[in-house]
């Protein structure tokens, strides 16, 4: 577009000298070898122009008949190089899709086609081919002479990470990462394995120095730069808060202005307060993280704030955490262990009855049947809790790959991850959903179980063991001329709450008769537990 307008600004300026020069009339007298030649001023500038024009034009052709054979070379060449390319791009799509033979073979003609110094994905493609081919040996060599390329040393590092992780040598996979990350700190890939690196040997500070070089980059995560660096300073504190509660106070205190919601820093900052007396700090930083996430962890530093308090001082301190936090379910658990432990058994009972209502789970239930053993030791009703329990969604816990732990860990013990651990269920158990209201429902009380015939004989010839005697009301019995059928018991559905657990059946074998001396067995006897 603009040598477009540079050509017609030019035609325009000459149009306009053309046009000047023809409205003053002269004359041109040009003499030469004993001739005068006489033209127009206007002609003399027309010749100018053409002669200028042809000898630009000569110079072209000139040029060009001199300079073919460098254009033919170059024309080749770069027809050359456009197929090795196209090679190029073909085993490179061929690679991504798993097709190791054609890789192979565009890999072989971009290479001759493509000088491999001067185009380092050719390197590339021959490594992945021999990946997918299988030969692992070739690819670890090949990204080994990519380590040593400046222009593909973090390719190269990358190839030879992966394969260290693929072999398992993760010590080797982590010497790769840490000299990518010195080269390049703003590699996720290498950052996190060096990281890793450092947090398995509890080098916090050299971990905490790849954190901060991270954090310089332009591309960084900054959410997730402070994250990290919060887990590493509370990692930090926790080591120091036997041996230096100051210290231990001051990492946790960033730790927490880092992440406000971070459960393990307000906890650990709670914990060097008291070691360092500063209760009302540690209490203050302890209802904070409970307004905004009640945890377990958080209850049990708070209600322990004072040593030798009665059990009614931490309930006293339990009710002020339900009135910071109402109609949660943790908040309702910790005031019915408060008060169990205090021996209040109605309140204990009421609170963890709510705590069921908000979130029926396993700990609520058997809460439920500890303050049954405790207040009324009646053993149906502990077993139907224990019962509801079992059948009830797991409590949350710290779990990082498959592992369970009480307390908080800075990293996984199976992979070294960094901030592994979640707080949440175990695992999800598969079955009859409970409800709230169901679930408060507690079972009747078991009658007493009636004494046992001095004699009976079997009702029918079978392999069965003996039946025990059910727990029911005792039947009454037949007249002695009445003949009484001898019967199986069966199960029948629950919630017939008039009749036996057990409903009779006529076997074949009437058995023995009542006027043999035997007693007489009830139309509805008894069953198997």
């Amino acid at each position: 577009m603009i040598r477009t307008l540079v050509f017609l600004a030019i035609v325009f300026v000459l149009g306009l000298a053309f046009a000047w020069l023809a409205e003053r009339p002269g004359d041109l007298v040009l003499t030469f070898g004993g001739y005068q030649y006489e033209v127009t001023l206007l002609a003399a500038a027309v010749m100018l122009v053409a002669a200028f024009v042809a000898l630009m034009i000569l110079w072209w052709i000139i040029r060009g008949i001199w300079r073919s054979p460098h254009t033919v070379t170059r024309y080749f060449r770069a027809r050359r190089r456009d197929r090795g390319y196209q090679a190029l791009s073909t085993g490179l799509i061929a690679a991504g899709a798993g097709d190791g033979g054609l890789a192979r073979r565009m890999g072989k003609q971009a290479a001759s086609l493509i000088p491999s110094d001067r185009e380092p994905l050719i390197r590339l493609l021959e490594a992945q081919a021999a990946l997918l081919e299988g030969d692992f040996e070739a690819a670890r060599a090949g990204f080994g002479n990519m380590a040593k390329d400046p222009q593909t040393r973090l390719l190269g590092l990358r190839g030879l990470y992966l394969e260290a992780e693929r072999l398992g040598d993760r010590e080797a996979a982590r010497q790769f990462a840490a000299q990518a990350a010195a080269l390049a700190p703003q590699l996720g890939w290498a950052a996190n394995a060096a990281l890793e690196a450092r947090t398995i040997e509890r080098d916090w500070d050299g971990a905490l120095a790849l954190v901060d070089a991270r954090g310089r980059a332009p591309s960084a995560d900054k959410k997730v730069i402070a994250r990290q660096r919060a887990v590493l300073l509370t990692a930090k504190a926790l080591e120091q808060l036997d041996s230096d509660p100051a210290g231990a106070k001051a990492l946790a205190q960033e730790a927490n202005r880092l992440q406000p919601d971070f459960v393990p820093a307000a906890v650990t900052l709670a914990r060097a307060a008291i070691r360092l007396n500063d209760t009302r700090k540690a209490a203050k930083v302890l209802e904070a993280i409970w307004k905004r996430i009640p945890h377990p962890d958080v209850a049990a530093v708070y209600l322990h704030l004072r040593h030798g308090d009665s059990t009614h001082d931490r309930l006293e301190r339990a009710r002020r955490l339900r009135r910071l936090h109402p109609n949660h379910v943790e908040s309702e658990l910790v005031v019915a262990r408060a008060a169990l432990d205090a021996g209040e058994f109605a309140e204990a009972r009421a609170s963890a009855e709510a705590a069921v209502r908000i979130s029926p789970r396993e700990g609520a239930f058997l809460l439920l049947a500890d303050i049954e053993e405790a207040e009324t030791g009646d053993q149906g009703r502990m077993r139907h809790w224990l019962s509801q329990a079992v059948r009830a969604p797991q409590d949350p816990a710290w779990v990082a790959d498959g592992v369970v732990v009480d307390e908080w860990a800075p990293v996984s013990p199976v992979t070294g991850k960094l901030d592994a651990f979640e707080w949440r269920a175990p695992m999800e158990r598969i079955g009859h959903v409970i409800e709230a209201e169901d679930a408060l429902q507690a079972a009747p009380a078991l009658p007493a179980a009636p004494e046992p015939p001095a004699k009976a004989e079997p009702a029918a010839t079978s392999n069965e063991p003996p039946s025990a005697p059910a727990v029911g009301p005792v039947p009454e019995e037949k007249e002695p001329d009445q003949p009484v059928k001898p019967v199986i018991l069966d199960h029948v559905a629950p919630g017939d709450e008039d009749e036996s657990p057990f409903r009779p059946i006529i076997p074949d074998d009437p058995g023995p008769d009542p006027e043999d001396g035997a007693p007489a067995r009830p139309a509805k006897g008894l069953g198997l537990f």
